[in-house]
């Protein structure tokens, strides 16, 4: 995508340039920014899928004379995109969109960004021996710095004056573990909320689900107290006409915002209130449900992905409903929204996602009409769960 970037790339509502995980190698020409970038790279890919973006002010070509894409170009396209079954690329007249960028970059663990040392983007230095880094920084044309690295050992002491993190350009394995604890300590700022989703029609039922009693509570609060246990906070998830019967349980409650397209209204509607957080969400129609099963899915989440959510291991078939959807999966959910695609499950059929096996299919049946609720009854009589059982439905 050619065309200079330019500094209004930066969108400071939500705090990034490119990706969720990105940090910028910024220096001035021939201090082996590349080199570097390529040496972390090597390192960070064995446990993480790891982006690149290089930004340059001068022109770029990816055409070559007399291939299909030169000469469609040649005649007049002003967009040409090509591919075979393991790449591709866009070619394009123009700067790039933001959010065609975000949505191009999403599913990456992490990018490292070359260049772009004005856009305030998080940065590791690479101070040259002439030290005119320093001068930006000190005026602060160079911000949000996390991390210098020196090529000389001798230039350490100088550089520790900024109160930063200063790396010798050979450790590639100490600044590898700082780029990840970076990350890990963004992550950790935004804890795990929990989401119940009790905004459907109970049409099959022919009552509200998440008002019937399998345990101790109705649905509601049952599943709320499940997520409780690994979720810092509980919010209930319900349409506009069902908030003054719902208020009166204790747990604040998340209006939908959409109106007719399934559980993604919730979803959406959550990432409004909290878009920097990830949403541990269930549905409420799951009274099989238990706390060694949502545990499970706690400790087992993978931030850098989209989502973490359970997957049959006989069938393949996965599990939307209750699922860890990261703060990363809201662009593409807008998208698929915008283009009248709601389902949950196309979208984990489609983004990165980290998968647990499930191996008891009964552990997440969804309850819908009065003949599962009558199996589900019986279930529970012989083998009882409740919020404080330790007894895993799921393997």
């Amino acid at each position: 995508m050619p065309g200079h970037m330019e500094p209004n790339m930066h969108d400071s509502r939500s705090g990034l340039t490119f990706h969720p995980f990105e940090i910028a190698v910024c220096g001035f020409s021939n201090t082996g920014k590349t080199t570097l970038i390529s040496r972390l790279t090597a390192l960070l890919k064995e446990r993480y899928a790891i982006g690149y973006f290089k930004h340059g002010c001068h022109r770029f070509d990816i055409d070559h004379e007399g291939k299909d894409s030169a000469v469609i170009r040649k005649a007049g396209a002003s967009a040409v995109m090509i591919s075979d079954p393991h790449q591709h690329a866009l070619i394009a007249d123009g700067p790039p969109d933001p959010l065609k960028v975000q949505s191009a970059l999403d599913h990456l663990d992490m990018l490292l960004v070359e260049g772009l040392k004005e856009i305030p983007l998080p940065k590791i230095i690479l101070a040259g021996p002439d030290e005119k880094i320093l001068d930006l920084m000190q005026q602060g044309i160079v911000s949000n710095v996390k991390a210098i690295v020196v090529v000389d050992h001798t230039m350490q002491d100088r550089y520790r004056t900024f109160g930063l993190p200063v790396f010798h350009r050979d450790n590639i394995s100490a600044l590898a573990a700082f780029i990840e604890g970076y990350f890990l300590s963004r992550i950790e700022r935004h804890p795990l909320y929990g989401l119940v989703l009790a905004g459907g029609m109970s049409s099959r039922m022919k009552q509200d689900k998440a008002l019937l009693t399998y345990h101790e509570s109705n649905q509601l609060v049952h599943t709320a107290k499940l997520l409780l246990k690994h979720c810092q906070r509980v919010f209930i998830s319900c349409r506009h006409d069902q908030q003054k019967e719902y208020s009166s349980f204790g747990f604040p409650l998340i209006i939908d915002r959409y109106i007719e397209i399934g559980p993604m209204a919730g979803l959406l509607s959550a990432q409004h209130h909290h878009p920097a957080t990830p949403w541990l969400v269930a549905a409420c129609d799951l009274p099989l449900l238990d706390h060694k099963s949502v545990g499970r899915l706690a400790s087992g989440r993978v931030p850098w992905k989209s989502a973490t959510a359970f997957r049959h291991e006989s069938t393949g078939k996965t599990e939307p409903l209750c699922a860890i959807y990261e703060p990363k999966s809201r662009l593409k959910l807008l998208e698929m929204h915008a283009r009248g695609s709601n389902s949950l499950k196309s979208f984990l059929r489609n983004a990165p996602v980290h998968y647990l096996s499930l191996t008891d299919p009964e552990c997440l049946q969804n309850i819908n009409d009065p003949v599962d609720k009558a199996a589900a009854e019986q279930l529970l009589a012989t083998n009882p769960r409740n919020a404080n059982d330790e007894t895993p439905l799921c393997h």
